[in-house]
């Protein structure tokens, strides 16, 4: 019994191998295009195309910048004394030479007097020596006195007029300080934080300021570009020409402001290769604040009648640069080219294309040279299904029904029989 098991398995291990052997024959030998799939070979594959065409394609640099403003002023007193007013508020926006803060003006009031009463008191002394100068004077012709007294008057009216110089600067010190003690905006801006609170004693050297007051109207962008970019703007510069710039959001979706290139820095950075640029914006609606990182474009220059085709069609490889191009018998070829400025979606081919050709743009990674394609426009032949049988006709079809239906189906059970 346990050999007819044994052999029982055997049996049905056999018939498993034999089976498997059968359907992998069945699938070896099976059509081709069974085996090959949508795409498999022989079968041309659909592609995306696009069109060179003729336009222009502007040269643009992009870059991160730096909202900064052209005046940037800490204010504080340029005299010693008590901080008795502030009149700004914080954020305020102010005109140049508005009052801003006031010091306690009295003592230098009172230095200011003192300096006018020493000069009304030399004025007076230099009036009576210039009059005893002129008596000497007519005392000497008719030799009366000695001539050293004269010469010594002289002197004397010279120091006078020596000393009202001074005074005359004492008094414009006193007065200078006076007005100092009124401080007011150097600018026109906005204040920012206050820095010191009224009350307080301020003098010179306090490193605090009482505000900081930040030029706004306009304002400027800083931002690099690496040094091999610098000499294209340099020489439009020097042309003249006015570069205009647009300052976008940190998504790259809003445009903030549109303004011009002022200026470069005169040196390069020599740890990252790249120059400083600053760009003028009016800001007349402050969508730009101080510190504000912004992604800026600078259009350089526009190139006219450009061969232009999408970024999607450049492919990169063993050939270099190159992109696949249709050709009349639907079939693709490498052509290799040169390009030129991108601007978005849109590239410059410098040479390798002409208007009028046509690239592949979606599906390049089931393509090699000489390889078949179909057009968008192309639509695939449908492929021959199994023969559908026609219907019968209606009458037939009831005759069929009726041939097929059983015994005591139609009218009723059949009649019985009586004896």
């Amino acid at each position: 019994m346990k050999r007819l098991r044994t052999l029982f398995g055997i049996g049905v291990g056999l018939a498993i191998v034999a089976g498997a052997g059968w359907y992998i024959t069945q699938n070896a030998s099976a059509p081709p295009s069974r085996q090959a799939g949508r795409f498999g070979a022989g079968q041309p594959t659909p592609v995306g195309l696009a069109t060179a065409a003729k336009g222009e394609i502007p040269v643009v640099l992009r870059a991160l910048g730096t909202v900064t403003p052209l005046q940037t002023v800490n204010v504080k007193t340029q005299i010693t004394g008590q901080l008795v007013k502030v009149d700004f508020k914080e954020g305020q926006m102010v005109q140049k030479g508005d009052l801003l803060a006031l010091v306690d003006p009295r003592p230098y009031e009172v230095a200011l007097q003192q300096a006018i009463g020493q000069q009304q008191r030399d004025e007076a002394l230099l009036k009576n020596a210039q009059t005893d100068l002129e008596r000497y004077r007519k005392l000497v012709a008719q030799d009366s006195i000695a001539r050293q007294q004269l010469d010594t008057q002289q002197s004397l009216v010279r120091q006078y007029e020596a000393a009202l110089v001074i005074d005359q600067a004492a008094v414009d010190a006193a007065r200078l300080n006076l007005d100092y003690t009124r401080i007011v905006a150097p600018i026109t801006g906005r204040i920012g934080l206050r820095g010191v609170d009224p009350g307080n004693f301020v003098s010179m050297g306090d490193t605090t300021p009482i505000c900081i007051l930040i030029q706004l109207q306009p304002i400027s962008v800083v931002f690099t570009i690496p040094e091999d970019a610098l000499p294209p703007v340099r020489d439009r510069l020097k042309a003249g020409a006015r570069l205009d710039v647009r300052v976008l959001d940190r998504t790259q979706k809003n445009e903030l402001a549109t303004g011009r290139l002022d200026t470069h820095d005169n040196v390069i950075d020599t740890t990252t290769g790249t120059v400083k640029l600053r760009a003028v914006f009016d800001n007349k609606d402050e969508t730009l604040f101080p510190n504000q990182f912004v992604n800026v474009r600078l259009l350089v220059d526009t190139v006219k009648d450009a061969t232009i085709v999408p970024v999607a069609a450049i492919q990169r490889g063993q050939p270099g640069t190159f992109v696949y191009l249709a050709k009349a018998d639907d079939t693709v070829e490498i052509r290799v080219v040169e390009l030129g400025p991108t601007d978005g979606e849109k590239i410059q081919v410098v040479s390798g294309l002409k208007p009028g050709d046509q690239v592949v743009v979606d599906g390049t990674d089931r393509l090699r040279d000489g390889a078949k394609i179909r057009r968008p426009s192309a639509t695939p032949r449908a492929s021959a299904g199994p023969p559908v049988a026609a219907a019968p006709p209606e009458g037939a079809r009831e005759g069929q029904q009726q041939r097929r239906r059983p015994p005591g189906d139609g009218a009723g059970p059949p009649a019985r029989s009586t004896q």
